[in-house]
Order: C-alpha cells, then structure tokens, then sequence
C-alpha cells in the first residue's frame, strides 16, 4: 500500500505527464476544429463572387451551425458516455473532417445552409467530451489550468487561421480549384487525417496509459475516485438531464456563456469583413491582420490563467474580462477602420479571458455523474450566441452596408453578463470540510429538480 507522501507524488508525476503528453494531443485537434469553424469567415468575399451567397444568406448559414449543435449535443453526450471519450472524440473529429471538406464543393445555398448544419451535427458534443474526459484524468485543484490551456488553443487556432486562410486562398485558380476550395479541401481533410491518429494515441482510462508506471496509475486513479466520493450529495438515480433545464444557476450560467459566445462568434465570422473596410488589404493581408486580435487575447488569457490561479472566487475577475470586452467593442464601433481593428484587440482580450473563467465556475463543484449533462446543457444552449451573432450581422450588413448597429449590441449583452456574474452560486477551490459540503451542495443543486 502506498505511503501518502508518494501517493501525493505519484498523483502529481502522473498530472504532469498527462500535461505534456495528452493535452497536446487536445490541442491539436481544438486547433483543426477552430480552423473549420472560422473559414468561412475568410471564404466570404470569393463565396459571395462564385456562388452568389450574400451577407444575410452567410449570417444564416454560419448560424445554423450552431442550431445543430444545440440539437445533438445532449445525444452526443448520451453516445460519448456509452461508448467512451476516446471513441467518441475520434468519431466527432473525423465526421466534421469529412463535412468540412464537402465544402469545397458548394453550389448554391441550400447546399450552403445543408453542410453547415451538418457540421454542426458532427461536431456537437466536443467540447463537453474534452471536459469530461479531463474529470477522469485531471485531479481537481489541475483542471481549472488543463482547461484554460485547452481553452487558449482556440486562441492559438484563430491567430494561426487567418494566415493559413490567407494562403490558400491565394491559390486561386491552381489546379483549377477557387481559393475558397482550397481552404475547406485542406482543412477538411487535415481534420480526417488527425481524428484518425488521435485513436491510437488517446487511452480510454488511467490504467489503459503505458506512459504512467503502475504506482501512478493506482495513485491518480485513487484520487480521481476519492475526489468523486466527496460528492455525497448526489443520488446517481435521480440524474434527470432533461430537467436539469429548469435549474436557475443552469440557466443563468447558460445566459452568461450565451453572451461570452455572442463576442466569440461575431468575432470568428465577421472579423475579416471589418478588416476588409482598412484601405489596401488583400486576401492575403486580412488573413495575417486577422490573426493580431486573437494574439492579444492569448497573452491576456495568460495572465489571466495565472491570477484566477491565486483568486479564491472567480467572479470578479469573469465580470472585468466581460466589461473589458464591452468597452473594447463600444469603442470599436466608433472608430475609424484602422483603430477599430486596435479596440476590437482588446475586446478579444476580455471576451476570450472570460472563457476559461467561466467554466471554472460549473466544474468547480458538479458531481462527475452530472458534470458532463450539465456542460453540455450549457454549452449548447450557449452556443446559439453563435447562431444569433452571424446571422444578426448579416441582416444589419445586408439591410445597413454596415455591422456597426451589430457592434453596439454586442457591447450590450457583455455589460448585461457582467452584471448577471453576480447572481452566480460560485464554489471555493479550497479543500477540506467546508469545500467538500459546498461541493456536495452544488452538486446537489444542479439535480434539486430531477
């Protein structure tokens, strides 16, 4: 039987290699979903030209993404359940590789709106996946960090995609191929050759890791359990995900990340069409000016997974980052094209802070058994902000020839979930009694009405 001095060791050895070996693997493949989700943002302009879809017709079909991943969120998370993590995480990533390469034969814009709510479908369940699959690998004193580095790849892929959009839709008319199918072909397939790897390179639990020694794997597996043990509020029969709907702090955490996700999305789609309003820019250059905001967003986001680190009560700091994020876009919607480029950096900023943040807050104190409904009711709820955003957007370009209206609602809704921070029942990250009875109340809230 191990001591508890190297049992602690051991728990610690293991969480650092799970760091360095499998968060990596994660990232890469937030890194190929952010790509697919953010192209055709850069493809707007050439889809536009060769098929003849406007900026409403965009709006909606970049927002009907998300209507499917609302849909077939909690079903995915019933599958991911039964069939594993590892499986389903595969799975997840090779159907989107395939739909997003389809996209690179659109023809008209059913076949727009039928492709992007495929997408949607293929996709749903990812992110909840991810977080379950750090609650049975990640002690929890680790998870709020292995999340905000998970978190700052999206941050990571949007600075790199633009570039890379860039590229290739620079290659118009090589081979005979448009720009725009470049840049769906390549990211489509990249997704379908990496979701394949990923199965062999995910383990499907602690004791299935070659890479852990057998004094790791009992003492990471132990305190994985022991942390689920504190739960004890939770009767695992009463778990009702449907009726978990009704719970206020869900659904209050549902409008906060809504309004996080309405910044994020409008961010993601319509970035290079305000960059495109700067004298002089090219394909090439909106991809590479593109990429400057979500730069800024991964430094603050570092600074800001080291304070939360330190802070015992994530609120105050989830409130800042959203007003930071308000402010920057007010000001962006004022400015001239150039300076609005400069505030909407610092939008990013405190929009993509306030992410990791959030999701400190429901994963604090959630019990195992309800942690992955509840994220997934959260997450896809909260996504429609990205059916909203784009598809808002586009009727305000459409019916103004400007997205300024669209900037100050969004100003708006940050400053509304700032003050809705407030409202939230957060959870100590201390441990001990006090933190093990908060825990089990949480826990206990988030199924009162099952």
């Amino acid at each position: 039987m191990q001591s508890v001095d190297t049992a602690v060791t051991d728990v610690a050895t293991a969480t650092k290699k799970f760091f360095k070996r499998v968060l990596p693997i994660l990232l890469v493949m937030l890194v190929c979903n952010q790509l697919n989700r953010s192209n055709i943002g850069y493809a707007q302009a050439q889809l536009e030209a060769d098929v003849g879809i406007g900026a409403a017709a965009y709006g909606l079909g970049a927002g009907l993404f998300f209507i499917a991943y609302a849909i077939f969120e909690l079903p995915s998370n019933v599958m991911m359940e039964k069939y594993g993590a590892k499986i389903w995480l595969s799975r997840i990533m090779v159907s989107w590789g395939i739909v997003a390469f389809l996209m690179a034969f659109v023809q008209d814009e059913a076949m727009f709106y039928a492709l992007r709510f495929l997408l949607g479908a293929a996709e749903a369940g990812f992110f909840p996946a991810v977080i379950f699959y750090f609650a049975r690998w990640v002690p929890a004193g680790q998870r709020g960090k292995a999340t905000a580095i998970f978190i700052a790849g999206s941050s990571v892929a949007a600075a790199i995609s633009g570039p890379i959009a860039g590229l290739l839709l620079s290659l118009h008319n090589v081979l005979g191929l448009r720009g725009w199918q470049w840049l769906f072909g390549f990211e489509g397939l990249l997704s379908v050759v990496v979701g394949a790897v990923v199965f062999f390179l995910l383990d499907a639990k602690v004791q299935d890791a070659k890479w852990l020694s057998d004094g790791e794997k009992s003492a990471l597996g132990a305190a994985i359990a022991e942390e689920d043990a504190r739960h004890a509020g939770v009767e695992p029969g009463r778990l009702n995900r449907w009726k978990m709907l009704l719970n206020p702090q869900i659904l209050l955490l549902c409008g906060i990340y809504f309004a996080i996700q309405l910044s994020v999305y409008a961010n993601t789609f319509w970035l290079p069409s305000i960059i495109r309003r700067i004298p002089g820019t090219t394909d090439l250059s909106v991809g590479f000016l593109s990429a400057v905001p979500w730069v800024c967003a991964i430094v603050a986001m570092y600074f800001a997974a080291r304070w939360q680190d330190k802070a015992k009560s994530r609120r105050p700091l989830l409130a800042v980052a959203l007003l930071v994020a308000a402010a920057g876009t007010l000001a962006a919607a004022i400015a001239t094209p150039a300076l609005a480029l400069v505030f909407l950096s610092v939008a990013a900023m405190g929009f993509k802070s306030a992410t990791p943040l959030f999701w400190t807050i429901p994963q604090s104190g959630l019990h195992p058994l309800v942690l992955a409904p509840a994220i997934a009711i959260i997450n896809s709820l909260g996504n429609l902000g990205g059916f909203v955003a784009p598809l808002g957007f586009g009727i305000i370009k459409e019916q103004t020839g400007s997205v300024v209206p669209g900037l100050f609602a969004l100003a708006a809704a940050s400053t509304l979930a700032a003050g809705l921070v407030c409202f939230v029942k957060e959870r100590r990250t201390e441990r001990g009694p006090g933190a093990q009875r908060g825990a089990g109340r949480m826990a206990q809230e988030a199924v009162t009405v099952a």
